[in-house]
């Protein structure tokens, strides 16, 4: 009887031990994020916010695991469920730790995203090339870091380490098996890598693609999700701009040239027409103060003179709203100042 009712004493106070350190822990975590969340620490560690926004729950998670496998002590009478409750704290550790390793390098990243995201102006090119690499970059580490704990999970089965000679033995024969049946993910993910490091593709490009034009908004390791200009959404595999011509209006700089086209009669005082093209520009705040020409480039088969006005603006965006503007301008001018210069159709009798 004695015996008995030491044993119950005995797994009583473990279990209370056990909530006693859990609470412990949790109550060290929350006093950290509250530290970390202050506004005197957020001022001067840029880190602190994202820390806390990513880390907490995990910080929570392997706190409270770590912790129970550190003071509980299972029934030693029990050889079996002492295995199986040892085996189940260490799946949870790895899996909670691998959560947490992640989630704090994801926090590292979001700084210097952060940061890359606010520059503007000659460097803007140079900070959306580096956004792309670091997104993809972070992305490979935490399925190598998940690969390793998936790795680290099964070896802690001694059937699993008992199997490890075999499973090194096939690995040639099921690795061209695996690459076999995956050889298009395989080349997806080449290619994303191909379009992050060769420079060809950033996030906020301006690209015109199947005839759509829109931006990157998305570039992963297996495809890219292309935001059009009416807030459609274009997913294209990967490999499919390694493979396949399409336009980067954003390769080198956003600045484009615009043109607006203009079909009148032989009457049309082309003068006239370019000096008010410039004084159109010069009040528009979208003109970026560069490149500006009026010329005649054609006679159309319906015999009227084909006009081009060509002007410049910072970046695609303006230059489309710049062309209506300044279409919608020249073609009041006309049609208020020379009537006579729209177009005709003229018919000889014979």
């Amino acid at each position: 009887m004695t015996t008995k009712g030491g044993a119950v004493l005995s797994v009583a106070w473990n279990w209370a031990t056990l909530g006693i350190a859990v609470v412990a822990a949790i109550t060290a975590v929350e006093l950290l994020r509250r530290v970390l969340n202050s506004r005197l620490i957020g001022e001067r560690w840029a880190l602190a916010g994202p820390v806390v926004r990513r880390c907490t729950w995990p910080g929570f998670a392997t706190a409270v695991v770590a912790t129970a496998n550190a003071v509980y002590t299972p029934d030693m009478s029990v050889a079996s469920t002492q295995n199986l409750i040892r085996q189940m704290f260490t799946l949870l550790l790895i899996g909670c730790v691998t959560w947490l390793v992640i989630q704090a390098a994801y926090a590292v990243t979001d700084v210097v995203l952060d940061r890359l995201t606010r520059v503007q102006g000659e460097r803007n090119r140079r900070a959306r090339r580096i956004r792309t690499q670091i997104t993809l970059v972070r992305r490979v580490s935490a399925a190598v870091v998940v690969l390793v704990a998936l790795g680290a999970m099964l070896f802690t089965f001694p059937q699993v380490r008992a199997l490890g000679a075999g499973l090194l033995a096939s690995a040639g024969i099921a690795g061209v098996v695996a690459g076999i049946a995956a050889q298009s993910t395989l080349g997806n993910l080449l290619a994303g890598l191909q379009l992050a490091f060769s420079d060809a593709l950033r996030l906020d490009d301006v690209v015109v693609v199947e005839d759509e034009w829109g931006r990157i908004e998305e570039l992963t390791l297996t495809y890219v999700a292309l935001r059009l200009w009416d807030e459609r959404r274009l997913i294209l595999p990967v490999s499919y701009f390694t493979t396949t011509p399409f336009e980067n209006w954003t390769r080198h700089e956003s600045r484009i040239l615009g043109s607006v086209y203009l079909r009148v009669d032989w009457a049309v005082p082309v003068e006239e027409l370019r000096a008010e093209l410039y004084r159109a520009l010069r009040d528009n705040p979208l003109w970026d103060q560069k490149d500006w020409t009026l010329q005649v480039t054609d006679i159309t088969a319906g015999g009227l003179v084909e006009l081009r006005a060509l002007m410049s603006a910072a970046d695609s965006a303006s230059a489309w709203d710049l062309r209506c503007d300044i279409r919608e301008h020249l073609v009041r001018f006309v049609r208020e100042k020379y009537p006579e210069s729209l177009p005709r159709l003229r018919v000889d009798r014979v």
